[in-house]
């Protein structure tokens, strides 16, 4: 058998094995808190009773997965450095209250609009990311130190912005909120998918999130630069050693840098599918935490685009049942125990399966070895 197939049949079931194990394990979780197993099973896959409840079920599930698709994209690029940028959740807040401001601004064609608030949302991410890059590189300042900082700084000047220089708060409004965006500015939505698979069109708010286009370009590209050019390849090299990436000609610190602003630009569109399809404005209810989930989903889709997909949509799946696992009079609280304990065990499962792959490969070469001794000393 292939060492590349032996080694992708390993992961996938130790990933198996691991979500078995942390079924089993929160299922004691659920009885510990008063709810049953099987009631908690039905809840995950119950999306509402009406054709139209399953539509508006199935959007939401598919909405919550977007942003954490561009989150753990976002994380992926920095891992592949071996740079740990906590700073996602900072930087995607700071990017989307700018971009959501600075497209309230004008009024242009859609096209025009919608690409200039990526534009401004990618930029401030960029940028805001290159702060602990530079700190890195100049002064050997911890990353994870500098970006966790930062996220504080990020967060309270959002909240500053909002209340201040952006703020567009109506009288007798109840929640602090930038300027509404233009009908120009809102990304028209992909509710006409559901017809093509017979089922009614949602009617919850924003339907179908339009930007799930963009975070499917986004993943591709990810992949293409990553994984098939020059640049991904010094990335790779310099996270792995960077003594020997510089003797062969890369520069570790410019790697750094680009590495942290490319995650950072990535991060900065973490908000725009709520903003653009969804709210049309940044406000004081815009979903927080987006970056800390991010980190998860990485790490379980192994930083790859293929990956980070299937466990963004695998926690947007456990999301979505919190309203009825609540009916089920199971705590919402379990979904979270879920998700650190899926990702606890895959995350042991993959280092499992990398030394049993390891053995493998090293038998195999012994024995390999072992064959051709005879004919080299006949020789």
């Amino acid at each position: 058998m292939p060492a590349g197939l032996n080694r992708a049949l390993l992961t996938v079931a130790g990933a198996i094995v691991a979500v078995i194990l942390a079924i089993a394990i929160c299922s004691v979780a659920i009885i510990a808190a008063g709810g049953g197993p099987l009631d908690a099973l039905a809840a995950f896959f119950n999306f509402g009773a009406t054709e139209r409840a399953h539509s508006n079920g199935v959007a939401a599930f598919i909405d919550r997965a977007i942003p954490l698709y561009i989150a753990g994209l976002a994380v992926a690029v920095g891992f592949r450095m071996n740079l740990f940028n906590i700073g996602v959740e900072g930087q995607y807040r700071l990017a989307a209250i700018c971009a959501a401001y600075v497209g309230s601004t004008f009024v242009a064609p859609p096209v025009i609009q919608i690409g200039v608030i990526i534009i401004v949302a990618a930029l401030v991410g960029g940028l805001y990311a290159l702060i602990p890059a530079v700190m890195k590189v100049t002064r050997g300042v911890n990353e994870v130190i500098s970006t966790i900082m930062l996220n504080y700084i990020a967060l309270n000047l959002t909240a500053y912005l909002v209340q201040g220089p952006f703020s567009g708060q109506r009288e007798g409004q109840l929640t602090t909120t930038t300027p509404e965006l233009p009908e120009s500015a809102m990304f028209p939505d992909l509710n006409f998918v559901f017809e093509w698979f017979g089922m009614l069109a949602p009617t919850r708010a924003g339907g179908l999130w339009g930007f799930l286009l963009v975070a499917i370009v986004l993943g591709v590209v990810v992949w293409l630069v990553l994984e098939r050019t020059r640049f991904g390849f010094d990335i790779k090299a310099s996270g792995l050693n960077g003594p020997a990436a510089l003797a062969s000609g890369v520069g570790p610190k410019k790697m750094i840098i680009a590495a942290m602003v490319m995650s950072g630009a990535i991060a900065g569109l973490i908000g725009l599918p709520e903003i653009l399809g969804d709210r049309g404005a940044f406000n004081s209810n815009f979903t927080a935490g987006l970056g800390f989930l991010g980190i998860a989903v990485a790490l379980l889709g192994r930083n790859k685009p293929g990956g980070i997909a299937i466990a963004a949509l695998l926690f947007a799946f456990l999301d979505r049942a919190q309203g009825p696992l609540q009916e089920a009079n199971v705590p919402a609280s379990v979904v979270t125990i879920i998700q650190g304990t899926i990702v606890l065990l895959v995350v042991i499962a993959n280092e499992i399966t990398k030394r049993l792959a390891l053995r493998i490969e090293e038998r195999r070469a012994a024995q390999q070895l072992g064959t051709n001794a005879p004919a080299e000393v006949a020789a």
